[in-house]
């Protein structure tokens, strides 16, 4: 097989592994063993020129994923300060 195919079938593997299980990018690099930029660049513009329609999925769930960023990031501030507190008494 072809470093080219390769590539092809890693990126097919991970939009449909984001579809199936909601992934992040950092998820998905962790199962499949690469960087996030790996991931990221095989999911935001790879896969546009391979499968389109996958793309357009993949994309809708990467956009879900932003616009919920912000919460993930405040509620896990949130956990970590309210543990602190707990210890300290």
């Amino acid at each position: 097989m072809s470093k080219h195919q390769e590539i092809k079938k890693r990126v097919l593997e991970e939009a449909t592994y984001v579809i199936k299980t909601n992934s992040t990018v950092r998820a998905t690099a962790k199962q499949f063993q690469v960087s996030k930029s790996t991931v990221h660049l095989d999911i935001t513009v790879r896969l546009f020129y391979i499968n389109p329609e996958l793309f357009k999925k993949v994309n809708e769930i990467l956009q879900k994923h932003t616009d919920e960023c912000h919460i993930r990031g405040g509620n896990a501030t949130r956990e970590k300060y309210l543990k602190l507190r707990n210890s300290k008494q």
